[in-house]
């Protein structure tokens, strides 16, 4: 992709969230800031095939690389685990600029024909967090872990959209909540491991053992992986 149609992309982006609190992420917002742009539709309908839809995809995922660079700027060595998650989740949270496009796009990727992306979503922004906290993990632990914070992540969300306490101190506590059943979870596949549950877990987990985490091939000709912006 060339620089001019980067820069197109992320015109009609920006343009974009000044509907998105009215209008949703619908064709209408769509239309609204392709014409505020003076965009060919042609041009942005190519960019952003399924329209509004690859609009907020393109949002989400600026939201992903906002956070990335912060946490890349963050001292995280002296922190904990827990601490890390927790850092990163509320980083991720606060990067949004207006809650109610976030609300919006909640509503759209709950659409029966869209739940799929939305999953997509929800679980490339916890390997984002995993993999800039420096998870070493190979196996099938890659999974367990992205699966266990996209619950978190995704719950904390809905309950963040609804709360009216001052600074948000009603969802980091429930963010502290959640991250606690995780760390419990972590606790327990380890003791799944080397206590007495391990002889009864040992055929298992040898099975689970051969799972790899995927290889991240993403840069081989013809795969596209859609506007930058």
């Amino acid at each position: 992709m060339t620089d001019m149609t980067s820069d197109i992309a992320k015109q009609v982006l920006d343009a974009s969230l000044m509907h998105v609190p009215f209008d949703g992420w619908s064709q209408t917002a769509f239309d609204a800031a392709v014409a505020d742009c003076d965009v060919n539709p042609v041009v942005a309908r190519a960019l952003f095939p399924r329209g509004a839809v690859d609009l907020a995809v393109a949002f989400h995922k600026r939201g992903d690389a906002q956070m990335q660079s912060y946490l890349a700027a963050d001292n995280l060595s002296d922190m904990k685990i827990r601490e890390k998650i927790t850092h990163a989740v509320r980083t991720r949270l606060e990067v949004c600029p207006d809650r109610e496009i976030i609300r919006r796009g909640t509503s759209l990727f709950s659409l029966p024909q869209h739940v799929p992306t939305g999953a997509e979503l929800i679980w490339d922004t916890c390997d984002a967090i995993w993999t800039a906290i420096g998870d070493p993990s190979t196996d099938f632990n890659w999974y367990t872990k992205r699966a266990t914070l996209s619950a978190v992540y995704s719950s904390t969300v809905l309950y963040w959209l609804g709360d009216e306490s001052v600074d948000n101190s009603a969802t980091w506590e429930f963010l502290d909540r959640r991250i606690e059943n995780v760390m419990q979870f972590e606790k327990f596949k380890a003791q799944a491991r080397s206590g007495p549950l391990g002889k009864l877990m040992a055929a298992p987990l040898a099975a689970l053992s051969r799972v790899k985490a995927p290889e991240k091939r993403r840069d081989f000709p013809g795969q596209w992986r859609g506007p930058t912006t």
